[in-house]
């Protein structure tokens, strides 16, 4: 969707939203409100809103913090003792100690909620539209309900349908809430196009979304069984939709492995479905700013955007990658661990060309350094760039310089604790570095596609699976890429989807899939299955009060 589309959108819609779950209304204003805009205006108008919620989902402290944070890979925590204490919400959320207050999950719940009403309004509106682009719209609008629905049985538990606006929606769990998201896929399927981009829904985002539903459908089914049971018919279901992503021809996997995460990675091939954040829909840089440290400023053009110390990867998650690789490096073993794009030491590069180092961060860190706001340069002009220290924190003898040890205690929790992430691109246009990011942020990208196929292959026994896991590891082609495995079982494809998809949303999900959820990692002990779905916020029970009986919050909390 265009700026011109969101403009439209103000002229003429206001959303008057009601957060408890039972009412999910948003109300369009009258008639009048669009006397002069074209049909296809309108239906323009009215799609818009349906997606522009997504970027509220992916910042740092919702979607993100959920699928993380909870999980062996990502912890943040309290930064000298005080920052990101937030009362507690992180350590709570790595350790599964989660309570129906926390700020996170509430905010997360939130706006996809609102997301979902969104949908239901447009749906609504769409029906009765009769531009030819209408039909379109709606299509993608039901597919839009249809995510948001996936998002709330992945999270919650459960999923709420609504076709009324003056309707109790009913709320669906276990096979029911997977019949009813498939339902709804596979009634836009014919409808929806493959030309639009990875910012909406297409027959790729419908065939992905519809893999990943078959693929956790065991999860949801019983998300609190001792094990999961993977049906042959879903394991082949899920085979189908990717293969007939892969037999599209519509998408590539790409040779330069952070190029996926650019600011430019809107036209990346090997994107499927994506938030579309570029710069004319204002989106947020929260992905590149959330991991790095305060001193770290990536951009030559803007004195205060940097980081914020947040979270680190767990020592852990690090010993993956170094126990797959031992004796070698996993920076020189695999592309996907780090790109290097500063020298590690003293220099003086051209403004232009200046980019901090990609991926997985470790050790002293070298980069711009600010004097009483003003970046200092070399006697050429150029920029200098030197060994970074906490000067942010008034901590100047404290170095940048990340180490493994990363967890709840006081030397553990220090600013420079923990091995960083900074997968995605710091946007070239971001003055804060919190704001105004370019780079979609991903959905649904070819890898997973491959890397589903093979795991719905193993599940069955499909000796095949070990190709596709292959395939992926081979096509980084931009440097050396990473050796062929000889063989694959469940750990090791486990390993490495944490490989390739690391900091993407997905680990959480993964992990409860692989039975990894209640494993022991940092200062996580807790085996409670019932941790793995999170409670459904206080305020939403408190919200339909009026309905006895209505929404039960989930075991455990």
């Amino acid at each position: 969707m265009k700026k011109k589309i969101l403009m439209l959108l103000l002229a003429f819609i206001s959303m008057t939203v009601i957060y408890s779950c039972s009412k999910l209304d948003e109300n369009v204003l009258d008639e009048k409100s669009v006397a002069g805009l074209t049909n296809k205006q309108q239906a323009e108008g009215i799609i818009a809103p349906v997606y522009a919620k997504l970027e509220d989902i992916f910042i740092h402290t919702n979607y993100f913090a959920l699928q993380e944070i909870s999980t062996d890979e990502a912890i943040l925590p309290f930064r000298g003792g005080t920052d990101w204490g937030d009362n507690g919400i992180y350590l709570q959320l790595h350790q599964h100690q989660n309570i129906s207050s926390d700020a996170n999950v509430r905010n997360t719940w939130n706006h996809i909620l609102i997301g979902l009403s969104r949908s239901v309004t447009a749906i609504i509106a769409l029906s009765t539209n009769p531009d030819p682009s209408a039909k379109l719209f709606l299509a993608e609008a039901r597919g839009m309900r249809a995510y948001y629905s996936l998002l709330t049985l992945d999270l919650f538990g459960l999923v709420f349908v609504k076709n009324d606006v003056n309707e109790t929606s009913k709320i669906l769990r276990g096979e029911a809430a997977i019949e009813y998201i498939k339902s709804e896929l596979l009634a836009i399927e014919p409808i929806v196009e493959n030309t639009t981009g990875p910012g909406r829904i297409t027959k790729g985002a419908v065939w992905g979304l519809l893999a990943r539903l078959y693929l956790n459908a065991a999860v949801y089914r019983d998300v609190y069984a001792p094990s999961f049971t993977f049906k042959a018919e879903d394991m082949d279901k899920a085979i189908e939709y990717c293969t007939k992503i892969i037999g599209s021809g519509q998408y590539n996997l790409a040779a330069d492995y952070f190029s996926l995460f650019n600011d430019n990675n809107h036209t990346n091939k090997e994107l499927i479905f994506a938030v579309d954040q570029r710069a004319d829909l204002n989106g947020h840089n929260r992905m590149a700013y959330f991991s790095i440290s305060g001193d770290q400023f990536p951009l030559p053009a803007y004195t205060g955007a940097n980081g914020t110390d947040g979270p680190g990867i767990t020592s852990d998650f690090y010993r993956t990658w170094v126990n797959a690789y031992a004796p070698v490096d996993p920076a020189v073993a695999d592309p996907r661990f780090y790109k290097q794009n500063l020298p590690p030491a003293a220099a003086c590069i051209d403004a232009a060309s200046f980019n901090i180092n990609r991926g997985i961060l470790r050790g002293q860190q070298y980069g711009l350094i600010r004097t009483n706001g003003v970046f200092e340069k070399c006697q050429d002009g150029k920029m200098r760039v030197d060994k970074l220290f906490y000067n942010t924190r008034s901590k100047p003898t404290l170095a940048v310089d990340f180490t493994e040890n990363i967890d709840y205690t006081i030397a553990g929790s220090n600013y420079n604790t923990g091995f960083r992430v900074e997968k995605y691109e710091f946007s070239k246009t971001s003055v804060s570095g919190r704001n105004f990011g370019e780079h979609d942020i991903i959905i649904l990208r070819l890898a997973d596609i491959y890397l589903m196929r093979a795991e719905a292959k193993l599940r069955k026994n499909d000796a095949t699976a070990l190709a596709d896991v292959n395939i992926v590891r081979a096509s980084r082609t931009a440097t050396t890429p990473a050796a062929p495995l000889p063989a694959i079982t469940l750990d090791l494809l486990f390993r490495e989807r944490g490989f390739e998809f690391y900091w993407e949303m997905v680990r959480r999900t993964d992990m409860i899939r692989f039975g990894k959820y209640e494993g022991t990692w940092t200062e996580k002990t807790n085996t409670d299955v019932r941790k793995r779905i999170f409670p459904i916020p206080q305020t939403a029970i408190d919200g339909a009060s009026n309905l006895p009986g209505y929404l039960i919050q989930n075991l455990g909390y």
